[in-house]
């Protein structure tokens, strides 16, 4: 299971030059893919229409707003009745089952149907007024309120709104500490009934779900507007500390391991101090001879930090902890000084080879230009087709609710008679082709093709980053033997002699991805019906190929180490390194976990510094050095700076963890 390690050879001078191509079959297969994702980019591009997107659409499925249609001057939807957007079925489809048309601007003052009639021989401009908000123009209020629900081309009443979202909403406003529309508590809804201001909120709240997100985002871009130039330079300072702190690991990661574990052992102590005063405290006080056993369970965790018993298992706990930890420094001490020297020599290595530090910015736009690829595919194909208009019953009980509809003859039909305030609205953009029929398993191709992109831009980074460091690490003097642009030499390997490897690698994290991601979708959708057995089974699996991701990942990054190195395909690769790995299991442990802390220590330093200035800034508490920013929320720029500090450092940082890696297997 171990394998034969690697005889010693003293001629062996570092990466393999002379080396031949391999994966050829999962090469091509790749390749096929990358041809076959270009061409879905192609008809989805043909296809679809991301206007669709952008702009609201009314009942017959046009667009408010464009150019060069005759909605062109009328950018905002109205809501026929805003009522009966209390439906469940409005979040069920996602759409509000009531007539929508396109407007040049909402209305600023109550008026009903009733109302323009009486008043048409009086004033004829109140009922030029209503008309605008009507599908066609009628010349004059002649026709009976029913003959208007009934031909569904006139609102029953307009209320005082304002646009938001391109759609028009109540203007609320609050008087006395009483909801109003336009100055009014109360109003009739042109139906015969009296309706109130918190009705019509109800109604409107269940829109603004789905659209809540405008003034929000207005006041996010309005913050990024004003502090983008303290972001950019917290981003730079950053990136900055992250190379300081990578060059002084040559003097400093030993220190910082030592005084790290001392800090745990500490801790630990702090804590068994703590305990025995705890449980010597409550020597003799009422209850606490009890056992957590006479209490049970208990929902007031307090009850049980009344107990001698609890502290003194806490107590134990911790002994048993420390003593491990002490035994575990002292038995392993001289690997903890290997894997030490280790580090040092990485910071080293990054010294002599400082180009890899950059290579992270070349993934960085790979993945974006991946990450784009695949949002565009997916708003083309979402918005391909033709308008498909389905049946909404107000109630949500009509049979025949969901099925395809024609919005030029619904009202003529038996189905409005039998299912009566039924509307026959837009819902989305299909078709009867194969193209159409098919655009799920297409969007499926797409999520996929993606997956595997990734992967394989993680993989050849790691590959390329591998080659550059295995050359420093053979090179007998330093840096004289050095190759020249190890790093672009190393890059230049990876793509000409072992995409197909690096594909199969990929290919392989893919597959699980997408299983976990189709796991997590039957999870979704059949959650209510799913009983404890299913829903345990499902967990497992869940957690099954969770460590099945984390395992192949941690493979496949050491594959790829050899594959740098030697230039053999992906299984024999995965195989050399997984016998090395199993041979020097305990160094292997030791090596991660001394990594681990002194770079979890780097991102913290890394990210707290610029967290902490960014905080001060932020919040104007440095009046005296420099004046802060006045911002809507001091949050939104903090987090951007944190995040972004935190990435910059995690991208130096996995360049280092590379190089020990590398460095290791190379060992």
């Amino acid at each position: 299971m171990r394998g034969e390690p690697r005889t010693f050879d003293p001629n062996f001078k570092g990466p393999v030059v002379n080396r031949s191509c391999t994966d050829v079959l999962c090469f091509i297969i790749f390749i096929l893919f990358i041809i076959g994702y270009i061409i879905l980019g192609l008809i989805a591009w043909v296809n679809g229409d991301p206007r669709r997107v952008a702009y609201p659409t009314d009942s017959q499925g046009h667009f408010c707003g464009q150019k060069g249609t005759p909605n062109e001057n009328k950018s905002i939807l109205f809501y026929f009745n805003l009522f009966s957007c209390t439906s469940p079925s409005v979040m069920v489809n996602l759409q509000c089952p009531t007539t929508q048309i396109c407007v040049s601007k909402c209305p600023e003052k109550f008026l009903t149907y009733l109302e323009t009639q009486l008043l048409y021989k009086k004033d004829k401009n109140s009922w030029t007024y209503y008309s605008q908000f009507c599908k066609t123009p009628i010349p004059k209020s002649d026709r009976t309120l029913s003959q208007i629900l009934m031909d569904d081309n006139c609102p029953a009443a307009i209320f005082p709104s304002k646009p938001f979202l391109q759609r028009c909403f109540p203007d609320f406003s609050t008087k006395n500490g009483t909801l109003t529309v336009g100055n009014k508590t109360m109003f009739e809804d042109g139906k015969g009934k009296t309706r109130n201001a918190g009705e019509l909120r109800a109604a409107a709240n269940h829109i603004n779900k789905i659209l809540d997100a405008k003034s929000l985002g207005m006041k996010l871009f309005e913050d990024y507007a004003t502090t983008w130039y303290w972001i950019l330079m917290g981003l730079i300072i950053a990136m900055l500390l992250s190379w300081i702190f990578l060059i002084l690991l040559r003097f400093t990661a030993g220190f910082l391991f030592w005084v790290f574990m001392s800090g745990v052992i500490g801790v630990i102590g702090y804590g068994i101090w703590h305990c025995y005063k705890e449980y010597n405290n409550l020597r003799g006080q009422e209850n606490s001879h009890l056992t957590i056993y006479d209490i049970g369970i208990q929902t007031d965790i307090s009850m049980y930090l009344q107990l001698r018993q609890t502290w003194l298992a806490f107590m134990i706990i911790l002994c048993i902890l420390e003593a491990l930890v002490i035994l575990m420094l002292i038995f392993l001490r001289n690997r903890i000084r290997i894997s030490i020297a280790l580090l040092k020599e990485g910071s080293k290595a990054i010294r002599y080879v400082p180009t890899t530090l950059i290579y992270p910015v070349l993934t960085f736009i790979f993945l974006s230009i991946c990450i784009c690829y695949w949002a565009v595919i997916a708003v083309y194909l979402a918005t391909s087709g033709v308008p498909i208009y389905k049946i909404i019953a107000p109630a949500g009980q009509c049979e025949h609710e969901n099925k395809t509809c024609d919005p030029e003859i619904f009202n003529t039909t038996e189905i409005s008679k039998a299912c009566p305030g039924a509307q026959c609205i837009f819902a989305f953009y299909g078709g009867k082709s194969v193209y159409h029929q098919n655009i799920p398993t297409l969007q499926t191709f797409n999520l996929f093709v993606f997956l595997w992109l990734i992967n394989f831009v993680f993989a050849l980074g790691q590959c390329t980053l591998a080659g550059a460091f295995a050359s420093y690490y053979w090179a007998l003097e330093k840096p004289e033997d050095i190759p020249p642009y190890p790093l672009f030499t190393a890059f230049g390997r990876a793509i000409r002699y072992h995409t197909g490897s690096l594909a199969f690698g990929s290919l392989i994290l893919a597959l699980i991805q997408m299983f976990r991601i189709v796991l997590e979708y039957l999870d979704k959708r059949l959650k209510e019906s799913q009983n404890n057995i299913s829903k345990f089974l499902q967990c497992c699996l869940k957690c099954c190929f969770w460590c099945l991701e984390k395992a192949v990942k941690f493979l496949n990054r050491n594959a790829y180490v050899m594959i740098a190195i030697y230039g053999k395909n992906f299984c024999r690769s995965a195989k050399d390194a997984f016998n090395l790995l199993i041979r020097n299991v305990l160094k292997v442990a030791v090596m991660d976990k001394v990594t681990d802390f002194v770079l979890i220590l780097g991102k913290i330093l890394v990210t707290g510094c610029i967290g902490v200035l960014a905080f001060l800034l932020f919040t104007e508490r440095l009046p005296i050095l420099i004046e802060g920013p006045s911002l809507n929320y001091y949050w939104v720029p903090l987090l951007t700076v944190v995040i972004g500090s935190y990435l910059i450092a995690h991208g130096f940082f996995s360049v280092y963890a590379m190089c020990i890696d590398t460095l290791f297997i190379c060992f």
